[in-house]
Parts: structure tokens; C-alpha cells; sequence
């Protein structure tokens, strides 16, 4: 008798949803008029009453009431998830229901150039809405997220792939340096597969990447840099990298990028001046992308020990053997 007085309470309950559901559909389908976007934040730890008084004041419900009702009935009201949507006017409740329900939020495309620094893809995420710059930072230098995302070394510099991205409006940083290390190992494993089998190396060649990526001009001179490079480590010889410097007069030092490399910059005492040290710097002076990394991972083999720039507007070089054919042509040190 209990089982069948429970199972009629059901019916009679389910029976005067669908009517009052019925009844209610043309409130529910109503417009606050139409045109036009309005971003919605909702906070984490907002109640069904939060986001129900928010609405209200954006103008997109005029029945608090029956919104209410209808979470509750959905079960909506405890699935409603954080974050910055974005909803046009005159959207119906069920599918401004269903959009904060499934956590439909506002995403935002972002393009992160080839060989920008930790430093510079966080203004750009910054000035795009996704995240800001000191929260990327934090979250790009954290040891515990780079051992969570399997790299190599204590931060992510050199592992933020270079693409285009969409990230939801106020990203958590984390989630967006977890992202684009992701992509990294995605891409890398289409360019080298097994490339990222021994971590030391795989660190070394990010290094080295990240230097041939400030340096080359024209994508098909990439793998020779990189030869010479090699070439150079090989027998102890400096690499000679303006683009180490630069990286420490804008990274470390925290100036302009220079448009002038004065020999005396050269001679600046630093672990990552690669005039002075004769082996790699101690981590990435950028994030490389697929050319720099291909160039590397897959560098032709060559006896040339220096290249220098021919043709500034082409960005051109010319590679030599010898420093007497290098220094056929001296040029001084001008610029980078």
C-alpha cells in the first residue's frame, strides 16, 4: 500500500510539472527584446538566488518566479557553473538554462607568435581577456605544474607552443600553461616522434630551438643554424648568439628591447650570454615553434661553424666553414 501511495505521489507530481510546464511555456519562451550581447560573470559559489537576482539585473529574465521554478525543476539549480558567458538578448531561460548548466562560457581566440617569452605571451593573454599577466607568470614558473605536465625542467619557458588558442574569458592561468605545454608534446611528437623519450636531451634541443627561433630569418636556413650550432658545441666553441644577449638585456634586466647590440653588451657577465659561456644557457630564451623545433630535432648534417646576416630586408644569411670566409666581409655589430 506505502509503494503504491509513493508511486501515485510520483505520477501526481510528474502530471503537474508538465502542466504548469505547459501552462508556463509562453513566459518561458518570452524575449527581453532582441540584439545585442551581454557578459554575464558568475562567480564561483553563486547561488541559484545569485545568478537568478544577476539576470534580473542584466535584463535577460523578467520572471525571477518561474526561473527558480525551473532550475529547480531541471535540477539545474545545482549544476549552474562559474565563469564569463556570454548571452544575447532575448535568449529563452531553458536555453540560458542550458548554457549555464553545461558551462557554455565565453571563449576568446588568441594567437601567441613564434618565439615570444613567458613574459610577452602573458601580455598578449592579458590585453585578450584570458588571464593576467603576473597570474601566467606564476603559474609558468610553477615547479609543481611543470612536474604535472611532464616537462623536463622547474618552469615552462621554451614549452608554451606558439598557435592560435581558444581560452574561456578569465582562464584560470594554470589551466592555460597546461594547455599550450600540451600542445607542445602534441606537436613535437608529429615532428620528432620519440623525440621526447630522454628528458635531458629533449631540454638541451627546447634550449637550442628556442635560440635558432630568435635567430633565423627564412624558415629554409633554420636547419643550417641549427648545424652550426651543433658544430660549434661539438668541438667546445662558443655559440655566439646575439639573441642570448637580448634575452638578457629585455628578460633579465628588464630593458627595451634594443635595436642596437653594442659590443659591450656582448661582454655582459650572465650564464646566458653565449659569447662569454661556451655551452648552452641554462634554460629556453624563447618559445619555439614548428620551423625551430624541426630544425633541431631534425637538423641537417654540415660542416659550417658561422653564419651573418646578407640581406637585412630579406633577412638572408650567409654560412661559412672558416672564420677567414666568414670574415671575408666583416660587418660590425649592429643590431639583432
Amino acid at each position: 500500500m506505502k509503494r503504491k501511495n509513493l508511486m501515485n505521489g510520483i505520477l501526481i507530481i510528474a502530471i503537474v510539472a508538465v502542466v504548469a510546464t505547459a501552462i508556463a511555456l509562453p513566459a518561458i519562451r518570452e524575449t527581453q527584446g532582441t540584439g545585442g550581447l551581454i557578459l554575464l560573470r558568475i562567480e564561483k559559489g553563486s547561488t541559484a538566488g545569485d545568478v537568478t537576482s544577476l539576470l534580473m539585473d542584466k535584463g535577460l529574465i523578467k520572471n525571477p518566479s518561474l526561473f527558480r521554478a525551473l532550475l529547480k525543476l531541471s535540477g539545474a539549480d545545482r549544476k549552474l557553473k562559474a565563469g564569463t558567458y556570454s548571452v544575447e538578448m532575448g535568449t529563452s531561460m531553458l536555453d540560458i538554462i542550458a548554457m549555464l548548466s553545461e558551462g557554455r562560457t565565453l571563449q576568446l581566440q588568441v594567437t601567441i607568435p613564434e618565439g615570444y617569452t613567458a613574459r610577452a605571451i602573458g601580455l598578449v593573454l592579458e590585453k585578450a581577456g584570458i588571464c593576467s599577466q603576473s597570474s601566467f607568470l606564476a603559474a609558468a614558473a610553477d615547479p609543481a605544474l611543470a612536474e604535472e605536465a611532464g616537462l623536463p625542467g622547474k618552469n615552462f619557458e621554451g614549452f608554451l607552443f606558439p598557435d592560435t588558442y581558444l581560452f574561456p574569458a578569465d582562464a584560470p592561468a594554470g589551466t592555460v600553461v597546461l594547455a599550450m605545454a600540451r600542445n607542445f608534446f602534441e606537436k613535437l611528437e608529429r615532428i620528432a616522434p620519440g623525440g621526447m623519450t630522454d628528458k635531458s636531451r629533449l631540454r638541451e634541443n627546447v634550449i637550442l630551438a628556442s635560440i635558432v627561433e630568435r635567430e633565423y630569418g627564412v624558415p629554409q636556413e633554420a636547419g643550417l643554424m641549427a648545424s652550426v650550432f651543433r658544430n660549434r658545441l661539438a668541438i667546445g666553441m662558443a655559440l655566439q648568439s646575439c639573441a642570448t644577449v637580448v634575452y638578457i638585456i629585455t628578460e633579465k634586466q628588464g630593458k627595451p628591447h634594443p635595436s642596437v647590440v653594442y659590443y659591450s653588451d656582448l661582454a655582459i657577465k650572465d650564464p646566458y650570454n653565449t659569447y662569454i659561456h661556451r655551452d648552452l644557457p641554462p634554460g629556453p630564451i624563447s618559445n619555439p615553434g614548428e620551423t625551430a623545433l624541426s630544425a633541431v630535432f631534425n637538423s641537417p648534417k654540415s660542416d659550417y661553424l658561422y653564419f651573418r646576416l646578407i640581406d637585412s630586408s630579406s633577412r638572408q644569411h650567409r654560412f661559412s666553414k672558416t672564420f677567414e670566409e666568414h670574415a671575408g666581409e666583416t660587418i660590425p655589430v649592429k643590431g639583432f
